[in-house]
């Protein structure tokens, strides 16, 4: 057996338009949903959701008949559980919060075995398909997808240094604490916000680096991929549900 392939970063690599969905419903037969409804990937958030490692493990499993490839934002730059959500075959992970250079090494230190890092040693965990992957903890390293989000004004000072960090795949802009940082608080779609965001897309692509981001409005998100995003989540699975239901549930009471 043998099934390491990262085909997200694969895509990456080759410079392909990756567009994702997030998913925060903590539910496998959700995510089993979204798994086959044509997206590149799908984000399995941590940070703001009741998502845990349980959670995580069943929706890895759920996403296995789907065309979607998975990506997992831990809670943190804990390496316990970066360690944790590699160790569930997890290939991909968003690490959030990310204001420095030397904070972007300690993230991919934990996602790499001694001497290059700090990951702990496990004999044959879900990752390695219980032992039936050859050569597992010598080959992983080179089909993990390290992306690093950048969410406040000190990041956007340190952004080249941080992207410069051996290891760091992408850099991931996260709208809605940058806004709240630039002072726009819940103004992810303030024009002042969109202008920085651009520019700062455009400063990540000079990097050589993968640009990403996450924004349901399509008018915005077409102009972040023409800026030159390369893993663009355009949605939710929460916010799917949400406005779908009161949208129907308003044309019926539209109707009375």
């Amino acid at each position: 057996m043998d099934i390491l392939k990262n085909r997200f970063k694969a895509a990456i690599g080759a410079g392909r338009q990756q567009i994702g969905l997030w998913c925060s419903l903590a539910s496998p037969i959700s995510t089993e949903i979204v798994a086959g409804s044509g997206f590149d990937w799908l984000l399995l958030d941590m940070e703001h959701s009741a998502n845990d490692l349980r959670d995580i493990y069943g929706q890895l499993q759920a996403m296995g008949e789907g065309s979607a490839s998975a990506m997992v934002r831990v809670p943190s730059d804990e390496p316990i559980t970066i360690k944790r959500i590699l160790d569930t075959g997890a290939q991909s992970l968003m690490i959030p919060n990310i204001d420095d250079a030397d904070q972007a090494r300690r993230a991919v230190a934990a996602t790499r075995y001694a001497p290059r890092g700090v990951r702990g040693f496990s004999q044959a965990p879900r990752a390695a398909r219980f032992g039936r992957v050859p050569d597992y903890h010598a080959r992983c390293e080179a089909e993990i997808f390290v992306a690093v989000q950048i969410e406040s004004r000190r990041a956007l000072d340190n952004l080249e240094e941080i992207a410069g960090v051996e290891g760091v795949d992408g850099v991931f802009i996260g709208p809605g604490d940058l806004s709240t940082s630039l002072g726009y608080l819940g103004q992810q779609n303030h024009p002042e916000v969109v202008r920085v965001v651009e520019e700062t897309i455009r400063r990540i692509v000079r990097t050589g680096k993968a640009a990403g981001i996450l924004t349901a409005n399509e008018e915005l998100a077409k102009r972040y991929v023409a800026a030159g995003t390369r893993f663009t989540a355009v949605g939710s699975d929460m916010g799917l549900l949400a406005r779908s239901s009161e949208a129907l549930a308003a044309r019926f009471r539209a109707q009375g």
